[in-house]
């Protein structure tokens, strides 16, 4: 492969064409130093909705709005350089008919410069998908565990066990069959995700799913321990920054309260020079 190729930034279709191949690393991010950060290593950098949650405080990701999602997107866009970006739709957006999904997806592209955009749901939203895809709008689908769904699902359970494992995987085959370059499979229990990966011609990207998938991602803040308020099961913990800045700032505030910060090498003197 040519540098110029290795350097361009990853498409959808590239992302597609991962099926079965090396494992397709992904991870959200919200602002252009994070996005730095993740671009070397990430193929995919989703601008997720959870931004509302770990940024704004919201209590779910209900409350985020589609000018969130440009902020955050515009934001992110420049920070990389070879990772494909994708922005999620927020609540409302695109539920009430395809064509408002159009309207709002060719929004969120148009002013971020996103390459595709994420959406939940399965079989009820394959028709949207089919109209978006036909008319230029890369998705990345998102089945299981569907957080804009957390009223009807009873919370934030594991989706896809006993009875309700056929739905999973009919939402699965309904989102590929639709045109979806991808499908992000959430608290899906691994023999389900595993089947659903072996089956489906479009790549899975687990996120508390299975080791199988053809790709995973994390809330960046959760896997950096930024994000402290809850810990789900599937995340894994790579750092520990919360702790690390809540020293910092502590030693910070004690010791400008001691007056030995700023010391001799952080103040000016009268001379240039000195």
């Amino acid at each position: 492969m040519s540098t110029a190729a290795q350097n361009r930034q990853l498409t959808p279709a590239d992302i597609r064409a991962r099926k079965g191949g090396p494992p397709i690393v992904c991870l959200t991010a919200y602002t252009t130093p994070v996005a730095k950060l993740a671009d070397p290593a990430c193929d995919l950098v989703l601008v997720g909705d959870s931004v509302g949650m770990v940024l704004h405080g919201l209590p779910s990701t209900l409350g985020v709005t589609m000018e969130m999602m440009i902020l955050h997107g515009q934001a992110v866009a420049r920070g990389l350089r070879r990772a494909l970006m994708v922005v999620d739709m927020p609540f409302g957006s695109y539920e009430e008919s395809p064509e408002q999904a159009l309207r709002n997806a060719a929004r969120l592209m148009r002013e971020t410069g996103a390459a595709a955009v994420k959406l939940e749901g399965g079989g009820a939203m394959a028709e949207t998908i089919r109209f978006l895809t036909r008319r230029s709008i890369p998705v990345l689908a998102h089945v299981g565990l569907t957080p804009q769904a957390i009223h009807t699902l009873g919370g934030y359970k594991v989706q896809g066990r006993g009875a309700d494992r056929a739905r999973v995987l009919a939402d699965a085959r309904a989102v590929a069959e639709a045109g979806a370059f991808g499908a992000v499979l959430e608290k899906v229990p691994a023999a389900l995700a595993d089947e659903i990966t072996g089956e489906i011609d479009i790549p899975t990207i687990g996120i508390g799913a299975s080791a199988g998938c053809d790709g995973q991602i994390l809330v960046v803040d959760d896997m950096l321990g930024l994000f402290a308020e809850f810990r789900p099961k599937f995340v894994k913990r790579y750092a520990h920054l919360a702790e690390d800045a809540e020293r910092a700032i502590a030693t910070y505030a004690a010791e400008v309260r001691a007056r030995t910060f700023p010391a001799q090498e952080h103040i000016f003197a009268d001379e240039a020079g000195v």
